[in-house]
């Protein structure tokens, strides 16, 4: 085999372990968590049912490959709980790290179109990537609308904190930002959810920085 075709089996190979790499949200039954690859598939699928709500401009295949691809960082990162706020205080710099030793392993050619389509994602400033973005926010709202909040539960996750990790649907899926509003009003009148708090509720820096871009 060709030194090219040798590499992209070993990557192949290599982005199986995301399989293994577990996430806090569970699945809708409340069976189990979700791994990173799941999350990814069900992301790529959620891309193309609701496409029609895309606003203008979205690449809609770029958009489905940004969301294959997303997480491949998270085999040596880890996924870092949204509402860790330890956590989330390197988990820039730890991506950034996997994401040059995982696209690496690709032809130099190959690995630097997946890595920028990566890190347009990251970046959070093109139509496509906004779009892309909420998707990852809406679906384990989802989830935990149909699990009854088991991972906002488990972890003492509030109304503000939860409206404040959707925000970037608002403008990423403007047209799914009301629908969004009524669910998270529904899961606080269930029970799944913990209504807003009168104080205020702390923001990691990475939050702080999507509130920014939001509100620009």
């Amino acid at each position: 085999m060709t030194t090219g075709i040798t590499q992209q089996i070993q990557f192949i190979i290599e982005i199986d372990k995301l399989k293994s790499v577990l996430r806090q949200t569970r699945l809708t039954d409340n069976s189990r968590q979700e791994n990173s690859a799941e999350h990814s598939w069900h992301l790529a699928i959620m891309a193309i049912v609701l496409t029609e709500y895309a606003p203008p401009n979205v690449d809609l295949f770029r958009a489905i490959k940004m969301l294959l691809l997303h997480d491949l960082v998270e085999i040596d990162a880890g996924d870092t709980f949204c509402y860790d706020l330890q956590g989330n205080q390197d988990r820039a710099t730890r991506e950034q790290i996997a994401a040059t030793r995982i696209f690496g392993m690709l032809p130099p050619e190959q690995g630097q179109q997946l890595r920028e389509i990566w890190e347009e994602f990251e970046a959070f400033e093109t139509a496509t990537a906004r779009f892309a973005a909420a998707l990852d926010r809406l679906q384990p709202l989802l989830q935990n609308q149909q699990n009854q909040g088991q991972t906002w539960q488990l972890h003492g996750i509030n109304q503000n904190q939860v409206m404040q990790r959707m925000a970037p649907v608002k403008d990423g899926i403007p047209g799914l930002w009301p629908m969004v509003e009524q669910i998270v009003e529904d899961c606080v009148a269930a029970g799944y959810l913990p209504g807003i708090r009168d104080e205020g509720v702390e923001n990691s820096d990475w939050e702080l920085r999507t509130a920014e871009r939001i509100n620009r």
